[in-house]
């Protein structure tokens, strides 16, 4: 069962869609992120917040980042990452939908 679980890791052969939603769902928040900037409110991560001010430095973390991470570990072990990054996603587009409205 467990060697299983670590035949997903370091490929996207296996646990694709847990991997693709993973890294899917980053750059969601990512686009978010900089829509939010945009729109004048700050960002509540400090390390965030400085990478903000280096746009191009925020966009290959944030790339790269999930791209190793979904590379390394096994998709199952992705899923509660997946349901947190979900609700931060929720969060974020209630705070602006708010803002506009």
């Amino acid at each position: 069962m467990i060697a299983n679980l670590w035949d997903s890791s370091a490929t996207f052969r296996r646990g694709t869609v847990e991997k693709a939603s993973f890294v899917l769902l980053n750059q969601f928040d990512l686009t978010l992120t900089a829509l939010a900037m945009y729109f004048g409110f700050s960002e509540l991560n400090p390390f965030v917040r400085h990478l903000v001010n280096i746009p191009i430095l925020l966009l290959v973390i944030k790339l790269a980042i999930p791209l190793l991470i979904a590379w390394l570990i096994p998709g199952k072990l992705l899923l509660p990452s997946i349901a947190l990054l979900i609700l931060v996603i929720v969060w974020n587009v209630k705070e602006l939908i708010l803002f506009l409205f």
